[in-house]
């Protein structure tokens, strides 16, 4: 299997500039984006919408044994954030030493996710810290 090349991984709109979309009918956001909104069904017509990148921790946890890709980064946290704009969004949590717990406030940034091994492509993504 080949692997994405770093120009395409830079092109997933969402991953570096946090676009979802949003229904024009009922007002659902989401993210990643859909094509179809869940509550309209087929009456449903959806745009881009970006996302400001604030919100608040509803679930986390600290992964100690990582997958080889993040082994020189362990242990971290991941978890689930609620946008102020209402979708829910997964991803590492940046320690900033101020702690992290249900209901703290973050907002995204955007950081280096790792570096392709013999390549040395670096993969970037948005990540969250604590305001």
């Amino acid at each position: 299997m080949e692997k994405p090349s770093a120009g395409l991984w830079r092109k997933i709109k969402s991953r570096y500039n946090l676009v979802g979309s949003t229904c024009s009918k009922c007002g659902s956001n989401y993210f990643p984006p859909r094509i179809v909104c869940r509550k309209c069904g087929r009456e449903s017509k959806m745009e881009d919408r970006k996302f400001n990148g604030n919100g608040e921790v509803v679930s986390f946890t600290t992964i100690r044994v990582p997958p080889d890709t993040f082994k020189d980064e362990a242990p971290y946290i991941v978890g689930v954030v609620r946008l102020e704009e209402g979708p829910m969004v997964e991803g590492h949590i940046i320690e900033n030493s101020r702690p992290i717990d249900i209901g703290t406030k973050v907002r995204t940034t955007f950081r280096k996710m790792y570096v392709d091994g013999e390549e040395g492509l670096i993969y970037y993504h948005y990540k969250f810290e604590p305001v």
